[in-house]
């Protein structure tokens, strides 16, 4: 559209009837005293409103032709409210405040001026430039000055103040940057002016006198979920996506790919692994990576499964080798950063949105923490509970003593009381999950809503909760449905079975009798050291795993040779078979699916992006 005004202000309000017919008033004598008659319009941008600002804005609007009235009928987000409004707009500089006029409005002929003087593309009013006349307590002050210092130093702002409601912009110069601003809500103003800062354009901040109107106060949700996560995510996008070529891209996943190879040798020193695979039978530990590789396929089904109940197809190869990728993933980045990594596969290779593809995931991590607690079963917590480890605990201390792993000194036995206590609480965890959502599935209340509300009263909450929503309802479609939960769940214990089938071969492997109260001990050992490593507490799981392996395996055996040290290198090379298997897998589906995880990563930024857009939809 051609600007056929010189200026264009647009007031963002959602609820504000108590205030917004005098801040239209005000507004439009203050651009009168210094703008030409019919040279400006007032834009009320009213963001699906539910009191009467509506009705308001609209009788506005027809009484004075100034004014116009932008109506949506659910809730946008005050940036994407803003931003289709200057889209709309018929102005040649745009402008935009705080509808409570916190700002003092002497302060608007300055700001318009500075853009309308082709001087700066974009002016900006400041609470902390010297000059600046701004009454801030300090549980306003304090927040906001530490939320600019890590604007400053992550997104390289040149600006002391992102945030104060007053702005105005070159028509051209803003409509260029709306292209590639991606927050909808309160992270906007930030990000329009640090995309406008490396863009080139001219950006002037300027003291302002400056009150605040009404209370606030640090917000759980917005602040730190809000504009934490978006800062990050700025960040990736200026800073490292620009980087990420596709030869460096391809070489750094290449090298990490490595790395996860060499994991099991810097916390476990080549010595102590080669020590542990002494005496083993090298036909059986082959076999058992063997079996193990069978383990696969049917986790590709099973995510074939879940994502059919989520009303999306997929072949069971493609799904094994998505799977393959991110558990690699998981191994290579911190805090199983490998899923996202398949959220980004299946996204790019099968449209399966964001919010889907973390639901699935939800599912699927469910179901195997369900799986590996029926199949350790309640002697775990029975343990627990009554302190039934403590002597097992110092019979392997006094049998093992203390073991050197990555050049530094560690005690199995303390390592072992640790894993059996996450297990104790990530199996519990996993039962109250699905009892919540089963429970939510069947109320008329919405658990999610009240859950996000009693930590956060912001406007921007409506927003988050709509996301988790549509999140935990994909997850509800299949826990609560009694066909897709007995399939899904067939379909884990069969998975986890195989994993343990893979222990007892090594066991066999070792020279170590399979009988069948061994079998049901390693049943119980290999859960509990999959249920200890749920948690990102080190690499792989390493350490963990071991340390709880051996503690059940040595404390409820007497089997002749089971001694701790040979419990010990059984968890070893179990593990390493297990995690030799992903990679390999993992190595050959990236060259057969084309797929980077550096490029992987770097992609799943787009995950906020397309969340936004759901939790629009859904709020």
């Amino acid at each position: 559209m051609s600007p056929t005004r010189e200026v264009s202000v647009v007031l963002p309000a959602y609820n504000e009837a108590a205030t917004i017919e005098d801040t239209v008033e005000i507004t439009l004598e203050t651009l009168a005293s210094f703008l030409p008659a019919e040279s400006f319009e007032v834009i009320v941008a009213e963001d699906g409103c539910g009191d009467r600002t509506p009705e308001i804005a609209e009788r506005l609007a027809s009484e004075d032709d100034r004014v116009r009235h932008f109506h949506s009928d659910e809730r946008l987000g005050r940036g994407r409210a803003l931003e289709e409004a200057f889209r709309a707009s018929e102005g040649e500089t745009l402008v935009y405040f705080d509808t409570d006029l916190a700002t003092d409005m002497r302060h608007l002929e300055e700001l318009v001026q500075r853009v309308r003087s082709d001087e700066y593309d974009v002016a900006t009013g400041s609470r902390w430039v010297p000059g600046a006349d701004a009454d801030r307590p300090a549980k306003r002050g304090i927040p906001s000055k530490g939320y600019n210092r890590l604007v400053r130093l992550f997104l390289r702002s040149d600006l002391l103040d992102h945030q104060c409601g007053f702005k105005a912009f070159d028509r051209e110069a803003l409509l260029d940057l709306l292209d590639d601003v991606e927050d909808e809500h309160w992270f906007w103003d930030t990000e329009v002016l640090v995309r406008a800062q490396r863009a080139g354009y001219r950006v002037a901040e300027f003291p302002v006198e400056w009150t605040p109107q009404g209370d606030s106060k640090v917000d759980l949700v917005r602040d730190v979920f809000g504009m934490g996560s978006q800062i990050v995510r700025t960040w990736w996008q200026l800073t490292v996506s620009p980087r990420l070529t596709r030869r460096v891209s391809m070489a750094a996943g290449s090298v990490l790919v490595f790395v996860a190879l060499a994991l099991m040798l810097v916390y476990l020193e080549p010595a102590a692994v080669l020590d542990a695979i002494t005496g083993a039978d090298p036909a059986l530990v082959a076999a058992s990576g063997v079996v193990y590789l069978l383990s696969w396929p049917l986790r590709g089904l099973r995510y074939r499964d879940i994502l059919s109940r989520l009303d999306y197809e997929g072949d069971t190869w493609f799904l094994t080798g998505a799977i393959f990728i991110s558990q690699t993933g998981n191994l290579v980045f911190p805090a199983r950063a490998g899923d996202a990594v398949r959220a980004y596969v299946v996204k790019a290779r099968r449209s399966v949105p964001y919010p889907t593809g973390f639901a699935s995931l939800a599912v699927e991590r469910v179901f195997d923490l369900l799986s590996i607690t029926v199949l350790g079963g309640s002697v775990l917590l029975g343990l627990v509970a009554t302190g039934g480890t403590d002597e097992v605990v110092a019979a392997i201390a006094a049998d093992v003593g203390t073991i050197t792993i990555g050049g530094e000194t560690l005690n199995p036995a303390a390592a072992a009381e640790t894993a059996m206590g996450v297990a104790a609480g990530v199996g519990l965890v996993a039962i109250l999950a699905v009892v919540i959502i089963v429970v939510n599935a069947r109320r008329d209340t919405n658990l999610v809503r009240r859950g996000v509300r009693a930590i956060s009263n912001d406007s921007y909450a409506e927003y988050v909760a709509g996301v988790i929503e549509r999140f935990v309802g994909d997850v509800e479609r299949v826990v609560s449905d009694r066909g897709a939960f007995l399939r899904v769940g067939l379909g884990s214990l069969a998975i986890w079975t195989l994993d343990v089938v893979t222990a007892l071969i090594v066991f066999a492997a070792f020279g170590i009798e399979v009988t069948p109260y061994l079998t049901a001990v390693a049943f119980f050992a290999v859960s509990v050291g999959n249920l200890a490593k749920i948690l990102p507490l080190s690499p792989g799981g390493i350490g963990l795993y071991e340390g709880a392996f051996t503690i059940i395996v040595v404390g409820l055996t007497a089997t002749p040779g089971l001694t701790a040290l040979v419990a010990l290198g059984i968890a070893i090379v179990d593990h390493a078979v297990k995690n030799l298997v992903t990679v390999a897998g993992g190595l050959a589906s990236m060259a057969w699916l084309n797929v980077s995880l550096t490029t992987a990563v770097a992609e799943t930024e787009e995950a906020s992006a397309s969340a936004a857009d759901t939790g629009d939809e859904a709020a």
